[in-house]
C-alpha cells in the first residue's frame, strides 16, 4: 500500500472514531434526574437511587447515563430545568424532592416516563389516578411526610406534656403547604392543642422565624415535612438548640445532627425503589402499569442527650416505642 493511500485511509479512520462514539453514546439510555433540592444535600438519596439501578443491572456510566438538573430548594426553576430536559429527550425523568418536582416534569411532557420519588398523596395532587393503576405516564414511591405531622404533633405532645403554644414550621414555597397548614391545623385542634404556623422558605426567613417563636413565646416546635428544612437541617437543629425550643422532625438524620426526636418513613427506601422502576422503564414497562409504592415502614427516632440539655424526662413508654435512641 502506497503512504498516500495509507494515510488517506488512516484519516478516514480516525475521522470514523468520533461518529462511532457518538453512536454508541446514543445508544446509551439517558435518565433524567430532576431534583428540587441541591447535589451536596441529596449525595445519600442518589446513592439508594443508583443502588436501585444497579440491582437491576444498570450502572451509570456503563449500562446507562444520568443528566442530573439541581434546584438548589429554588422551585420557581424546576420547570425550566424539566423542559431542558424534555429537550434532551431523556427516556425516563425521576423526579425527586417533594412535589414540586414531579409537578413540574409533568406538566413539561405527557409522554416521556416520569418516576417521582417520595411524595405525599400523588392522587389529590393529580399526579395519578390511583395507587394501583396510575395511567398515564407518572408513577413513583409515595411517602408519608406531611400525612405524619399529626403523629409528630402526638410526639412532641408526650415530650411536653403541659406544652401551650407549638409552633409548627412550613415552607410557604410548597405546592401543597396550604394543606400541609391545614392538615397540623386540624390535628391540633381534635386533641385541643393551640399551634401558630410559622412561614418559611429562605435562609434568612428561618432566622426571622425562630425570632417570632422567641417573640411569641412558644413552648414547641414541628418542623414540618419538606426537603428545603432538609437541605438546611444544621441551621434549624442549632437555632432549636440555641433558643431551648423542643422540636420533631421529618426524619433520624435530624436527630442524629442533634435534633431532639423525629418520626417518619426511610425516604432513601424510596429512592431505591424509584431506580427500580427507572430500570423497568427502559426494559419496556409502562408507568400506567406499574403502582405507586407506599412506605410501610416507621421509625421513631430520640436524642437523649439533647432531651437531658433541654431538662426534659423522656416517658419511658415513649422511650420503648423508640426504634432508635442517641445517648
Amino acid at each position: 500500500m502506497r503512504r498516500r493511500d495509507f494515510l488517506t485511509l488512516l484519516g478516514g479512520a480516525a475521522a470514523a472514531w468520533p461518529a462511532v462514539a457518538r453512536a454508541q453514546q446514543a445508544a446509551m439510555p439517558v435518565i433524567g434526574f430532576l431534583a428540587s433540592a441541591s447535589e451536596h444535600g441529596s449525595r445519600g438519596f442518589v446513592a439508594a437511587f443508583r443502588n436501585g439501578l444497579a440491582e437491576s443491572g444498570y450502572v451509570e456510566g456503563r449500562d446507562v447515563q444520568v443528566e442530573y438538573r439541581w434546584a438548589d430548594n429554588q422551585y420557581d426553576r424546576l420547570s425550566a430545568l424539566a423542559a431542558e430536559l424534555v429537550r434532551r429527550a431523556v427516556w425516563v425523568i425521576v423526579a425527586s424532592g417533594g412535589p414540586a418536582a414531579p409537578i413540574a416534569a409533568k406538566a413539561a411532557t405527557s409522554t416521556i416516563p416520569i418516576v417521582f420519588t417520595a411524595t405525599s398523596d400523588p392522587v389529590r395532587l393529580g399526579l395519578v389516578a390511583s395507587l394501583n393503576r396510575p395511567g398515564g405516564n407518572v408513577t413513583g414511591t409515595g411517602a408519608f411526610t406531611v400525612e405524619l405531622d399529626a403523629k409528630r404533633l402526638e410526639v412532641l405532645r408526650e415530650l411536653i406534656p403541659n406544652v401551650g403554644l407549638i409552633g409548627a414550621l412550613v415552607n410557604p414555597n410548597r405546592p401543597d403547604a396550604e394543606a400541609q397548614s391545614q392538615l397540623v391545623q386540624k390535628a391540633a385542634h381534635t386533641v385541643g392543642q393551640q399551634v401558630l404556623v410559622l412561614m418559611a422558605g429562605s435562609e434568612r426567613e428561618i432566622d426571622s422565624a425562630f425570632a417570632a417563636l422567641v417573640q411569641q413565646q412558644i413552648g414547641a416546635l414541628l418542623v414540618g415535612a419538606d426537603p428545603f428544612f432538609s437541605s438546611r437541617r444544621e441551621q434549624v437543629v442549632a437555632l432549636a438548640a440555641r433558643h431551648a425550643v423542643p422540636a420533631v422532625y421529618m426524619n433520624r438524620d435530624f436527630v442524629v445532627a442533634g435534633g431532639l426526636a423525629s418520626y417518619g418513613t426511610t425516604i432513601a427506601d424510596g429512592y431505591r425503589q424509584a431506580g427500580i422502576y427507572a430500570a423497568q422503564i427502559l426494559k419496556g414497562a409502562k408507568p400506567a402499569d406499574l403502582p405507586v409504592m407506599q412506605p410501610t415502614k416507621f421509625e421513631l427516632a430520640i436524642n437523649l442527650k439533647t432531651a437531658k440539655a433541654l431538662g426534659l424526662d423522656v416517658p419511658p413508654t415513649l422511650l420503648a416505642r423508640a426504634d432508635e435512641v442517641i445517648e
